[in-house]
């Protein structure tokens, strides 16, 4: 198939909420808390990207992801780079993004195992409509009161430094390790690039745009998947009817045609070659 609806995984989490996104059921009072929603890869394919969306009622722990080559190291398939997008924040949101000072890695270890890193690492306010790329090295945690949808490289590799005294596990050698403990320095948005085309992410790891409600044409190289995010509205991709709280998987060529104000994020491991209708 040249268009797929993936699959949804509710994960539960201790900071996770009750109350979602539109697209989403709400978990009853007496069932535990969501804090993801994953997009589900159908088996066999090896995917390079990975959607979530994250819903947050507390701090995440103080965490850190490594890179390719330290991923392929320790035995896994490649690093974790990601992009949020933040979709709603409540009055004081905040998100950590690296440190407020420059620290060595005994400093930071230390800091971890007396919890003063709660306070060493940089929380800056976000609001809705910001966009975060978090390079591998990032010492972050995403702060209570936050809906995001989450682009990253494909990997369950998280390395936990502080977790606020949750009985979780913490990962503080290797975590430590690949840590770049020193102010953030913000990837800025690129900005538009053509008609209702926002380029809001641009590595080598992978791209992000956010598109308007005009039809356009996607046509992506053999291999190289794109994923289609509906954040509000809907539409139809290739005579298949989509809608938010849904991921698509795009191989191959398609004509998307959106409701009116609708708003799509389209994710690729390259650049999107597209064009209006």
């Amino acid at each position: 198939m040249t268009v797929q609806r993936l699959d949804t995984i509710r994960v539960e989490k201790p900071w996770g909420r009750h109350s979602l996104w539109p697209g989403f059921s709400n978990p009853r009072a007496d069932q535990p808390a969501i804090g993801e929603i994953w997009f589900d890869t159908p088996e066999g394919q090896d995917a390079v990207l990975l959607v979530k969306y994250l819903f947050t009622s507390e701090r995440l722990s103080i965490q850190v992801h490594p890179n390719d080559e330290q991923a392929r190291a320790a035995g896994y398939e490649r690093g974790k780079e990601e992009v949020w997008v933040i979709l709603a924040a409540d009055p004081g949101a905040t998100i950590a993004l690296g440190t407020i000072a420059p620290m060595i890695a005994a400093e930071l270890r230390a800091s971890a195992l007396d919890g003063s890193i709660e306070t060493l690492v940089n929380w800056k306010p976000v609001t809705a409509g910001d966009v975060i790329y978090s390079p591998a090295g990032t010492v972050h945690a995403i702060g209570a009161g936050i809906t995001l949808i989450e682009v990253q490289q494909n990997v369950d590799l998280t390395y936990r430094l502080y977790d606020y005294g949750r009985p979780r596990e913490l990962h503080l050698d290797a975590g430590v390790a690949v840590a770049v403990a020193e102010p953030f320095a913000a990837v800025p948005v690129i900005g538009e690039i053509g008609e209702g085309r926002m380029l809001l992410a641009n590595s080598d790891k992978f791209t992000l745009e956010r598109w308007d409600d005009r039809a356009r044409s996607l046509t992506l190289e053999p291999g190289r998947p794109a994923w289609l995010i509906p954040v509000k509205g809907g539409g139809v991709i290739k005579g298949e009817r989509y809608q938010a709280g849904e991921c698509w998987l795009v191989s191959d060529e398609a004509e998307i045609r959106p409701d009116n104000g609708a708003d799509l994020l389209v994710a690729c491991g390259i650049a999107i070659k597209s064009s209006l209708l």
